[in-house]
């Protein structure tokens, strides 16, 4: 009656390769994702954690200085009655 389900069509000049869930590895690369994880951190770590360490480091100045700044002066006030 006709082709089977499956072999509806005839491809040509197309390789096709499977394989089989029990013949691959569970962890192919944990190794090397740990080793390419690590060597990114390490190789980014000193280029960006500087700034932030600067601008946290001017934060927290601007932010006591600036308290600082709006107290009020006792010694302006000792001769009010």
């Amino acid at each position: 009656m006709g082709k089977q389900f499956g072999n509806l069509m005839k491809t040509r000049h197309v390789v096709s390769y499977y394989l089989s869930p029990f013949e691959q590895k569970i962890f192919p690369s944990i190794p090397d994702k740990i080793l390419n994880t690590w060597r990114r951190f390490s190789s980014s770590f000193f280029r960006v954690t500087p700034p932030f360490v600067i601008a946290y480091l001017v934060y927290v100045w601007a932010h006591d200085y600036n308290k600082k700044l709006k107290r009020k002066n006792p010694a302006d006030y000792e001769n009010d009655v």
